[in-house]
């Protein structure tokens, strides 16, 4: 199965109203897959929460699989979709918490979690950052996550790659001010790798924030396959054909004509 369907829910969570956002993100769910047959759905960063939360992650932080992941599972299992959102994942020792990606396959079964190793400004106070970039196995090929700020460097979308992922899925909340980087980085890390995009970023305010949307799937010659202009809440599904990534890569030779023996700079401590 190459060619799926993706759609991108670009949504404005409530802060600390976590079931009210769960109740809010089945019903997107429930629309999409009722208007037409769809693979995967991906949510924003944080989509259970919201992103100024404080001290109240705490009380929101799940141990997986937790009630939000069996709530949203049975969504997944009732459409027969594959769902990629944003959420606040604890361990078992209270205090540490991070900022994590979940992905849930058809089936409803938990297919693994990522844990944004990027974190940004007052992120720091609030999560520990992860340390591995994993690869999920899926019915349609093999796919990444990302967390926001990981867009901004781009060995994250590379180890992804190098590591088989054919699929990135972008889980954000990027500010509004910074949109023009927000464009550049999906465009040039789905170029780069010759990967497909998959970005879903929110929208809405918060006390210190606003958020800008511009949610977006690129292909890996970094065309645009779908694209949500307004700062406004909805979302855009597109049809995709995974086999592109690897025409792409034997056309353009960016994986094949890499010289990693000249890149000892890369993973040298600033």
């Amino acid at each position: 199965m190459s060619e799926i369907t993706v759609a991108l829910v670009q949504m404005a969570p409530q802060i600390a109203q976590q079931e009210e956002n769960l109740r809010r993100m089945s019903d997107y769910i429930e629309r999409i897959c009722q208007e037409q047959p769809v693979d995967l759905i991906v949510f924003p960063e944080l989509v259970t929460s919201g992103y100024e939360c404080g001290l109240r992650f705490t009380d929101m932080a799940e141990r997986l699989p937790g009630h939000a992941v069996n709530l949203l599972a049975k969504n997944a299992a009732d459409f027969n979709v594959h769902l990629a959102f944003g959420m606040v994942v604890k361990e078992r020792v209270e205090s540490i918490l991070y900022d994590a990606a979940v992905l849930i396959g058809p089936d409803g079964e938990l297919l693994g979690d990522y844990r944004k190793v990027h974190l940004k400004g007052e992120e720091r106070l609030a999560f520990r950052p992860g340390y591995r970039f994993p690869i999920f196995e899926t019915a349609f090929g093999q796919v990444g996550l990302l967390i926001g700020w990981d867009l901004a460097f781009p060995e994250a979308a590379r180890c992804l790659t190098l590591e088989g992922a054919q699929l990135l899925c972008v889980c954000a909340s990027w500010e509004q001010e910074q949109l023009e980087e927000w464009r550049a980085y999906c465009v040039a890390r789905a170029s780069e790798n010759s990967v497909f995009v998959a970005a879903a970023n929110r929208v809405g305010e918060e006390p210190s924030y606003t958020f800008g949307g511009e949610s977006m799937v690129v292909g890996p010659g970094g065309s645009l396959y779908t694209f949500l202009d307004e700062p406004i809440e909805g979302y855009a599904v597109t049809r995709i054909n995974l086999d592109d990534v690897r025409r792409y890569r034997e056309e353009r030779q960016h994986i094949q004509c890499r010289r990693p023996q000249a890149y000892r700079a890369v993973v040298r401590k600033y």
